[in-house]
């Protein structure tokens, strides 16, 4: 099973001290652990730390990467248009994460209570 781990996580478990790797490292043999473009960048710019910065960014950069195409932006820019006309109006950058969990069928693991309002998004807060 494809798992996006969502910046939610990664923050939750840096401010509580605690290694975010490790815990995805027990689910190994499970779960195939992926990434997109905006997790990476919200997770390493709020780092103050350089050596956790570039901890991170190694382990980002062995991770499965998950992009959208033309189309997935498409899907996911209508998926966006037709939630804010129903007054779901969420932040756009968990609208791409959810638009590339879609796109490659992957469960986004997450901490944060939007992506239980997208449509289409499998959202777990924990893996078992």
């Amino acid at each position: 099973m494809l798992v996006l781990v969502d910046s939610s996580y990664y923050i939750r478990r840096l401010s509580r001290k605690l290694r975010p790797f490790d815990e995805l490292d027990e689910y190994a043999d499970d779960y195939e652990f992926a990434v997109c473009g905006i997790i990476w960048l919200e997770v390493l710019r709020g780092r103050a730390d350089p050596g956790v910065r570039e901890a991170l960014d190694a382990r980002f950069s062995s991770m499965v990467f998950l992009d959208l195409t033309p189309a997935s932006w498409q899907r996911t820019a209508a998926l966006a248009w037709d939630l804010d006309r129903r007054g779901v109006v969420l932040p756009a950058t968990d609208l791409v994460i959810a638009g590339c969990a879609i796109a490659h069928d992957a469960v986004v693991l997450t901490f944060d209570r939007h992506f239980h309002q997208i449509p289409g998004v499998s959202a777990v807060d924990q893996l078992v």
